[in-house]
């Protein structure tokens, strides 16, 4: 091959080289816009759950509403730790049977949270409150919670609840729920 050969092989060699660059530097730019776009529904729908979950969490501070009305009817909700009313309840109705009416009979005046701080990644929301009132004996009643929910479509498919036992077992078995 002559010099001349040889020059052309090596351009034509490197001008396929930059066209399947540009090919790939399109592709990368591409898959980068795609990435972006995903990140930002990701985004919006993370805010999306964020703010759903505060909106909630205002009306029931301010007695409007509450986050149960989030669940899911499917949803399922853990109580972690030792408490009277630890365990997995399989769904909506279970839960608010079995814990949230039983809970609330106890009670004078409706449970009053003070929210921490929400955080939320993609379909995940994490609550820190705290939350008082007074128990149909008269006496306080107060705790710190730390709930995490899993979303899908605005609503709660699966929620786990952290709490101080002792307070909840305390209250639960010295003050006996309403008829």
């Amino acid at each position: 091959m002559t010099g001349f050969h040889i020059w052309t092989a090596m351009a034509a060699v490197v001008l396929e080289a930059i066209a399947l660059g540009a090919v790939h530097t399109r592709a990368r730019a591409n898959d980068k816009t795609q990435e972006s776009t995903t990140m930002t529904d990701a985004s919006a729908r993370q805010e999306a759950n964020r703010t759903i979950v505060r909106d909630r969490f205002a009306a029931w501070a301010n007695g409007t509403g509450s986050p149960f009305e989030l669940l899911d009817e499917n949803a399922t909700w853990t109580i972690t730790g030792r408490s009277a009313a630890s365990k997995t309840y399989p769904n909506r109705e279970a839960f608010m049977a079995e814990v949230i009416r039983p809970f609330n009979a106890r009670m004078q005046a409706p449970l009053k949270p003070t929210v921490h701080n929400i955080y939320a990644d993609g379909d995940g929301v994490v609550i820190f409150f705290d939350a008082r009132t007074i128990a149909r004996d008269g006496k306080p009643y107060a705790n710190t919670y730390a709930w995490f929910f899993e979303m899908r479509d605005s609503k709660v498919i699966k929620a786990t609840a952290m709490f101080d036992s002792v307070e909840f077992n305390e209250l639960w078995s010295r003050v006996q729920p309403t008829p």
